[in-house]
């Protein structure tokens, strides 16, 4: 219990730049005609931010559950890489607490967690508090701007709108400058989504730029 107390007190700063992404989903969900209700029960079920804000424009009628289905998929994939890097660990718990803390994982418990067991710690207490203090955020934010968006009144004066493409940028410049091999898969998604925008159904333009950035870090991981 000491592990997730600990975890939940490291990811507490974290919290406070999470918080803005929140709202803005409240914001974004209740004006693409999800109500409040269903926009916070979305956030404490599936509690992937970025996948998310993808869905919005798939969950009109009817809805293309394929493509939508493809998009998560696409934008949540890099789930499969934390959980094959956590697994030597992972793998000692029980089946229940496993699970469990898998339910909660995300980037930045994730990233956290990593320091901790490369400096030979075992505990995944911090990864399973770290994912409850995000996710309890996650949720409380996106009830916060589900209900009381229209409290705010012209929420563009508040930035709201960009707050996603902010995020994704800072993400994009973060993976680049860690990893410079990542630009031209970065550049090749970037070009491709932007430019198939007008010409394919909502989401696909995301579907083909993670299909041809993906294929593009793999011709250049193989040489």
């Amino acid at each position: 219990m000491s592990g997730v107390l600990r975890g939940m007190m490291r990811l507490l700063p974290i919290c406070l730049f999470v918080i803005p992404f929140g709202i803005a989903f409240g914001i974004a969900a209740t004006d693409s005609g999800i109500g409040p209700v269903k926009a916070t029960l979305m956030s404490i079920f599936v509690f992937t931010a970025t996948a998310q804000f993808a869905a919005l424009d798939f969950l009109q009628e009817p809805v293309a559950f394929f493509s939508l289905g493809l998009v998560a998929l696409a934008l949540s994939g890099r789930h499969l890489i934390m959980g094959a890097a956590l697994a030597q660990w992972v793998n000692r718990l029980p089946a229940g607490k496993r699970f469990l803390t898998l339910m909660f994982l995300s980037d930045a418990n994730f990233a956290d967690t990593q320091s901790l067991l490369q400096r030979g710690e075992t505990d995944l207490g911090p990864l399973l508090g770290g994912g409850l203090m995000l996710w309890i955020t996650w949720a409380g934010s996106t009830a916060a701007g589900a209900f009381g968006g229209n409290l705010l009144g012209d929420t563009d004066a508040f930035g709201f709108g960009v707050v996603m493409l902010c995020f994704f940028a800072a993400t994009a410049f973060g993976m680049v400058r860690s990893t410079p091999s990542l630009l031209l898969p970065v550049f090749v998604a970037t070009g491709a989504s932007v430019t198939t925008l007008p010409y394919l159904p909502n989401g696909w333009n995301i579907i083909l730029a993670a299909l041809l950035g993906g294929g593009v870090a793999a011709m250049r991981h193989a040489e």
